[in-house]
């Protein structure tokens, strides 16, 4: 029987790649890689075999997508920041029988998903920066689920899951579960970047505090109170994919019976205007 045995929300800012090279932001996100690092450790004490992530890069815009290629390889190139990822090499096993499982279990229960296994179907940077600081210490096959939702509802990802962890529970494998994308996410107008430091700095007051409070709320295992508010929270301080990484990753856990007291491994740090941190959900 399989198990999801690691659970994380975790950024994938492209600045992450840019603080291992030379240049003005060198350094700049060691603790983001660091965070990145040490669940690569855990998920290696734990025996993880695959990781599933649901990736707020991958846009849809009908039905539900997963990418369960047998094998990830290529340069990778973001067509949205060419500056800042330009021919990143990966390479990464799949496992197209638990990405099928998933597709399965979720349309069966009522949301229609299918499972691609396509080479010519890249990866995204939300599934490509944490594998790759996270593969350093744990070579894991990948999974990736389309994150960025712009016509489904929350409670349709609580589905997809719900359906995640039936099917790895149904398989013989033990799971990562990431959910990549950010809290708050409004990135600064073209305009106010340079003039705000903006690699650095928050868009809104408002935003930080929200997620700030969503912070504790999660270190104290108050997860009921925060779906309450996940809706408004999602549309007010403009969630990354509205996030629907992390409806998917509470699906998976329990929903609003879910009760652990989150570890944030990444202090909470602001890029581009957005709220960003890595936090360990107990399983």
């Amino acid at each position: 029987m399989g198990e999801i045995v690691l659970a994380a929300k975790c950024t994938h800012v492209p600045t992450m790649l840019m603080s291992e090279q030379e240049g003005p932001l060198k350094g700049a996100r060691q603790s983001a890689i660091n965070g990145h690092l040490e669940i690569g450790r855990r998920a290696k004490a734990l025996g993880v075999d695959t990781a599933i992530v649901c990736d707020t890069h991958w846009v849809i815009n009908a039905g539900y997508h997963i990418n369960a290629n047998r094998r990830f390889q290529g340069l990778f190139t973001s067509n949205e920041f060419p500056q800042f990822i330009q021919n990143l090499p990966y390479d990464y096993q799949g496992a197209p029988e638990l990405g099928d499982a998933i597709a399965k279990e979720a349309s069966d229960r009522g949301v229609f998903t299918l499972s691609h296994q396509l080479d010519s179907l890249e990866l995204e940077y939300g599934a490509l920066v944490p594998m790759r600081f996270m593969s350093r210490e744990h070579e894991m096959k990948v999974v990736s689920i389309a994150a960025w939702c712009t016509v489904h509802s929350h409670d349709e990802s609580r589905v997809i899951g719900e359906a995640i962890r039936a099917a790895v529970e149904a398989s013989d494998q033990r799971v990562l579960l990431v959910a990549s994308g950010s809290l708050s996410h409004k990135i600064w107008a073209n305009k106010d970047y340079a003039a705000n430091n903006g690699a650095f700095t928050i868009s809104s007051e408002f935003n930080r505090q929200m997620d700030l409070h969503v912070l504790e709320m999660w270190k104290r295992g108050d997860h009921a109170t925060f779906l309450k508010m996940l809706e408004e929270y999602s549309r007010y301080c403009c969630g990354e994919g509205s996030m629907h990484d992390t409806a998917m990753l509470y699906g998976a856990l329990g929903w609003d019976q879910y009760a652990g007291e989150c570890e944030v491994l990444t202090e909470y740090f602001p890029s581009s205007g957005t709220g960003q941190t890595n936090v360990l959900f107990p399983v």
